[in-house]
């Protein structure tokens, strides 16, 4: 359970449909005079540098982020969070979604951030130094469900586990229907692995059998990191997704369609 950690992969593929998704959703938000809340359940340390020997092993972030900067305008969320990342943290450094929503959101919104594994939480406590967020190194899914609903009611909450526990793809749509039935105002969104034995289809036909409101359904395709990996995809399943959003996610599928062909 705790063995999971992201540096391996950040700035992939999947990184990039996720921040892209998350950051117009948490600029969007951020245009209305009133404050909110931002909550992850796994959060991981906050910011990477890709130049580490751990993520240039992979390649992942080279195929992803280091190829992907070129569909966005300098002026998209997503390109201004890692600018502010970079200006921080040095020229080689990614923001996970933590850091990237501090960079999209203001003083008076609140974020709280769940991240279990110990070396991962503190370099995430390091990472949100001076940021005003609270870090919980606690069970993201108990946490949350304990916070929710969270004051301001107004807000986001990302769900975005490993998958190394299995059971995850059975639990995450009851749970989800949880939450939303204790904050039905609140944008929830799930990310996970398209994989190539479809481990997640049921978890998102479930999900789907639930009739959410105002549901965003995302799926990209993209060519496996290495011979035998089993994800060759990534999506994203938002409920109340704001306004604006299928027009990003229609970017996206663009994009990705691009290095399919």
């Amino acid at each position: 359970m705790l063995s999971y950690q992201h540096i391996y992969h950040a700035g992939n593929l999947a990184d990039v449909q996720k921040h892209a998704l998350l950051a117009v959703m948490l600029d969007y938000m951020g245009q209305k005079p009133k404050p909110m809340s931002y909550l992850e359940t796994h959060a991981g340390r906050g910011v990477y540098q890709l130049n580490a020997e751990a993520a240039v092993k992979t390649g992942e972030a080279e195929a992803g982020i280091g190829r992907a900067e070129d569909w966005f305008d300098a002026d998209h969320p997503y390109m201004r969070a890692l600018t502010a990342v970079r200006a921080k943290h040095g020229a080689q450094a990614y923001p996970g979604s933590p850091a990237l929503a501090v960079a999209l959101t203001r003083a008076e919104d609140t974020l709280q951030f769940c991240e279990l594994h110990p070396q991962e939480a503190e370099a995430l406590r390091g990472a949100m130094r001076g940021s005003g967020a609270k870090v919980h190194q606690k069970d993201g899914y108990e946490t949350v469900m304990g916070i929710c609903p969270p004051t301001p009611r107004r807000g986001v909450l990302l769900i975005d586990p490993s998958y190394e526990i299995k059971s995850d793809y059975k639990t995450l749509p009851n749970m989800i229907a949880h939450v939303h039935r204790k904050w039905n105002v609140g944008v929830v969104a799930l990310w996970y692995p398209v994989l190539r034995d479809g481990l997640h289809k049921p978890m998102i036909t479930a999900l789907k059998d639930k009739n959410f409101p105002k549901v965003l359904h995302h799926e990209v395709s993209f060519p496996a990191a290495r011979e035998g990996h089993r994800m060759i995809g990534s999506g994203m399943f938002i409920l109340n997704a704001p306004y604006g959003l299928e027009q990003e996610a229609a970017h996206l599928t663009a994009c990705f369609a691009e290095i399919n062909s």
